[in-house]
């Protein structure tokens, strides 16, 4: 069953954060990942939510995804990415 990892990046310095965009592609796709959402243009529908950045990554399953987050592969990107910004991440599974 596919899994999802749900993403709301506040960017706190976007120099920064640019070089983690770069470096993350690679380690998504070598753990069988891919974007669904990628930073495009929101609208809240309901409630109060004031969301940064928001990126939607699918991965085949719940091992890949957790797989990849602790990877050395996204290590020095994920270094970036929380030194540059505030981040809220979730899992969920999919059907």
């Amino acid at each position: 069953m596919p899994t999802y990892v749900i993403v709301d990046v506040t960017i706190t310095n976007p120099e920064e954060y640019e070089a983690y965009k770069l470096l993350t592609p690679a380690s998504i796709t070598a753990h069988g990942g891919r974007f669904i959402v990628r930073g495009g243009a929101t609208e809240t529908l309901e409630g109060n939510w004031q969301h940064g950045r928001i990126v939607v990554l699918e991965f085949p399953t719940t091992e890949a995804a957790k797989t990849w987050w602790a990877s050395a592969e996204y290590a020095t990107a994920k270094a970036i990415r929380q030194r540059a910004a505030t981040t809220n991440m979730i899992l969920v599974e999919g059907v």
